[in-house]
């Protein structure tokens, strides 16, 4: 197993993965990155972690699902679910209690 760290939303997060995936593991992040920003942008003011991770994991979510009638491979599509699905776990840990909802 290997080991990425990636910056998202200017926090470290220290994620394994399967050898020879580090690439694309850091491409993901890079995109939740900057979804993380959109959704900063998009809701104004300062978000705590977990809901700025949310609102990423729901734009992607939104993306994928725009993109299931298209000619994207599913196993893309699918990834993309996953990681908003993880996203928001992540969040969900991060953040004080009563501060998720």
């Amino acid at each position: 197993m290997a080991e990425v760290t990636l910056s998202i939303a200017g926090h470290s997060y220290t994620v394994a993965c399967r050898d020879g995936e580090e690439d694309r593991l850091k491409k993901l992040g890079e995109m939740v990155d900057a979804k993380t920003a959109d959704a900063q942008q998009a809701v104004g003011g300062n978000l705590g972690e977990a809901r700025v991770l949310l609102f990423a994991a729901l734009l992607l979510a939104d993306e994928a699902d725009e993109l299931r009638g298209g000619s994207v491979p599913p196993d893309t599509i699918e990834d993309l679910e996953k990681l908003a699905d993880r996203l928001t776990t992540i969040g969900d840990h991060l953040a004080p209690d009563g501060q998720a909802s």
